[in-house]
């Protein structure tokens, strides 16, 4: 992967361009662990939608444990939003160019564990179920706080409901019939907006298929390319900080 491009998609310096590129592909690895992790796990980790559903039926029917899992779930999302926030604030103020790619890095730190260990720990499902879901909200809560941040709230990755809900609202706008005689603007679909949203349902949809099929055949390891390549992407800016911190001055 060449390095302008892996410095143009996790660099400090943004463009829609870039954006859009780093989105498919989050959106990709969302939907690759979300699959892999529901055959590992029998839960999906990608939205808290479904955790807070799950807390309020449990509630109601006195399942406490299935209540305890949920508030995790939601936690952990949750963590794993606040430590992208605070890893980017503290990186921005060092004025540091990796202050996206360090999340990013974590990430795919976060995911080798899971790919190398998970085989390891599968056998004592009492301990690994739970741990999993934990880690795997986190690194979702994480990568959807880190594109958020990149895109200025622009694009999501790891939940398809406002995706759809978005694209709806683009399509409606597309075979809306506008009146000739109207003060009005006329009503206008964001044509961009739309193949941007196709797009990242696309990639979370092949990301889906390609970790699904990859567990079944391979198991936890499947998940290593993955941390694969957002590490090679995350690496760069990284190691442009380090050669700004250790470069001799003159």
């Amino acid at each position: 992967m060449p390095i302008a491009f892996a410095r143009q998609l996790t660099g400090p310096e943004r463009s829609q361009r870039a954006d859009r590129h780093l989105g498919l592909l989050l959106a990709t690895v969302a939907g690759a662990l979300n699959a892999g992790g529901f055959l590992a796990v029998r839960q999906y980790t990608s939205h808290v939608t479904g955790a807070v559903s799950s807390m309020a039926d449990n509630l109601v029917l006195g399942d406490w444990a299935l209540v305890v899992d949920a508030i995790a779930g939601v936690l952990s999302f949750l963590l794993g939003a606040m430590t992208c926030a605070v890893l980017v604030n503290w990186a921005r103020r060092r004025r540091l160019r990796s202050e996206y790619a360090t999340a990013l890095l974590l990430e795919a730190l976060l995911i080798l564990v899971f790919g190398l260990m998970g085989a390891q720990l599968a056998h004592n499902e009492a301990l690994f179920v739970p741990l999993t879901v934990v880690l795997l909200c986190f690194i979702m809560g994480l990568q959807n706080a880190v594109i958020t941040k990149v895109s200025n709230a622009v694009i999501r990755t790891t939940h398809m409901t406002g995706i759809v809900t978005d694209m709806g609202i683009e399509l409606g706008k597309m075979v809306y019939l506008n009146r000739p005689a109207t003060d009005l603007p006329p009503v206008r679909a964001n044509q961009d907006r739309l193949k941007l949203l196709s797009g990242l349902l696309m990639c979370f949809l092949g990301g889906g298929v390609v970790g699904a099929f990859g567990f079944q055949r391979l198991g936890y390891v499947s998940t290593v390319p993955l941390a694969v390549v957002l590490a090679t992407l995350a690496l760069v800016p990284v190691l442009d900080d380090l050669r700004a911190r250790w470069r001799p001055t003159l």
